[in-house]
């Protein structure tokens, strides 16, 4: 079958006003690059003649300018879901008026939820490859996200065809798509090395409409070196994870690492490396950075099983130089593969992510900040971290220079509960909150993660709250003080509990 080479403009136009868009990739990578581009300046055109035009746009995860940054400018998403990370889509998100409505999901349950029918049809999926034959077998890009499941439900398929890579990306995929209830069966994964998928993902070329070509980057910046802050709480996540394996509560071997993004995963990352009592380990998570490279290069990290390579332009350039040396080494899954409770939990996963702001009990607020503003979404950390072996969550004690505590008397939002987290790190320490009952985790954290300036602050705060008694005290008059103090006087250290001293 002979399917035609078409314009990013006359792909665009393919898709309806009130279509259902889903995408590949996941993070900024294996996303589309030139059809969302140039259907945000269709948008545009129609808003221009006064004529509606709005899609409902579901990806793998976060995507990069070319898709959420444009679109978004362009007024041009209905709903959104399930993770958003560009400063204009969260504007929309938060806005109150002409916005995105937004549903935050786990990005496990995605997939499987498109192909229960809870969301409805897919109109077009818009798909990156870098590789493609006649009869509809593709080769995936630098990113799956929910791609096999998109490629198999769509009505139609838009194809962007990548020849930024130079080198194939053939082999490193492993596309799999789970049976469904009831016929569900054990996603055989016993190692995060192990291959229970194609290569190859085949796509129905009848489906397929068209394929447009491309050149254009990930655009993905690297991260900043870790300062002072990350640095120091690396060095505590580390130092626990030394005494761990020390005491035998941590196996001798090790165990698989899942790392979120960011400044403090790579330094929690670059200490492993650097620390002759950790062993030679392997990665089982939803995207490596940069660091991960370096790690593999300096053979401490053996393998990586990924749902994306969220690699900065040059790491990537880097990569596909000496790609050869990795393909042993990196695995790309399908998101629910990626982040499965079921394997987290089978390969007895360390899970390591990131926290807006943390309660003296253990919950944990990833997603909300003062507890209604959308800052991204849950992303893929409960995935991880209600099933890991160990769930840690860290964050620095302050920000806005000490006029923000990230430790709170009770938090604003909660997407963790202190059911799912073990262990809560900062720069000034680890509280190990395993086995301790509602008061001694109160005392753990206060002692051991809340900064100097707020620590006499939240003692006060609990010793109010004891006074009403019960398993988890608190003080409902008190217990959101510091974000009542934050809005009206921009500074939660000028809280003054004497008021509900009472």
């Amino acid at each position: 079958m002979s399917i035609p080479f078409i314009t990013a403009e006359e792909a665009a136009a393919i898709i309806k006003n009130g279509d259902t868009v889903a995408t590949s990739g996941f993070t900024a990578s294996g996303t589309p690059k030139v059809v969302t581009v140039a259907l945000a300046e269709r948008a545009r055109a129609l808003h221009e003649k006064g004529e509606p035009f709005k899609i409902n746009l579901f990806t793998g995860a976060s995507t990069n300018d070319h898709v959420d940054g444009e679109l978004a400018r362009a007024n041009a998403i209905a709903r959104r879901t399930p993770y958003q990370s560009h400063k204009d889509c969260r504007a929309l998100v938060n806005s109150t008026g002409d916005g995105i409505n937004y549903f935050d999901a786990h990005l496990s349950h995605l997939s499987q939820d498109l192909r229960y029918g809870f969301y409805g049809d897919i109109d077009v999926a818009i798909i990156e490859v870098t590789e493609m034959s006649p009869n509809g077998d593709v080769i995936l890009g630098a990113g799956l996200g929910m791609t096999p499941t998109i490629a198999q439900m769509a009505k139609k398929v838009i194809i962007e065809y990548s020849s930024y890579y130079h080198n194939s990306f053939r082999g490193f995929h492993d596309n799999y798509i789970p049976l469904d209830p009831p016929n569900r069966r054990e996603i055989p994964i016993y190692r995060p090395a192990d291959r229970i998928g194609s290569t190859v993902l085949r796509i129905d070329p009848k489906k397929i409409v068209g394929v447009v070509p491309s050149n254009a980057s990930e655009s993905i910046k690297p991260f900043t070196a870790p300062d002072e802050l990350t640095q120091r709480i690396g060095d505590n996540i580390c130092r626990f994870l030394v005494d761990q394996l020390r005491k035998g509560e941590i196996p001798k071997e090790f165990l698989p690492i899942q790392s979120g993004v960011g400044n403090v995963a790579n330094a929690v990352l670059y200490g492993l490396g650097e620390n002759p009592e950790i062993p030679r380990f392997e990665m089982y998570t939803e995207v490596i950075q940069d660091a991960v490279m370096s790690l593999m290069e300096e053979g401490k990290c053996r393998f990586a099983s990924t749902c994306a390579l969220t690699f900065s332009d040059d790491a990537m350039l880097h990569f596909m130089e000496n790609i050869d040396f990795f393909r042993d080494k990196v695995l790309m899954r399908p998101g629910e593969i990626s982040n499965s409770p079921e394997v987290v939990r089978r390969l007895g996963l360390i899970a390591m992510n990131t926290a807006l702001e943390a309660d003296i009990y253990g919950n944990v607020n990833s997603t909300h900040v003062l507890g209604t503003k959308m800052m991204n979404g849950i992303g893929g950390s409960a995935d991880f971290s209600r099933n890991a072996y160990l769930s840690i969550f860290s964050c620095p004690s302050i920000q806005k220079g000490g006029k923000i505590s990230t430790i709170v008397p009770m938090a604003s939002h909660v997407d963790h509960s202190e059911h799912s987290v073990k262990i809560l790190a900062t720069e000034q320490g680890v509280a190990d909150l395993r086995g301790l009952d509602p008061m001694q985790r109160a005392q753990s954290i206060i002692e051991n993660c809340v900064h100097p300036m707020y620590k006499e602050l939240m003692w006060d705060y609990l010793k109010i709250a004891c006074r009403n008694g019960g398993h988890t005290p608190h003080d409902l008059r008190a217990a959101f003080a510091f974000h009542e103090a934050l809005i009206e006087k921009g500074d939660m250290s000028l809280v003054d509990f004497a008021e509900y001293d009472k």
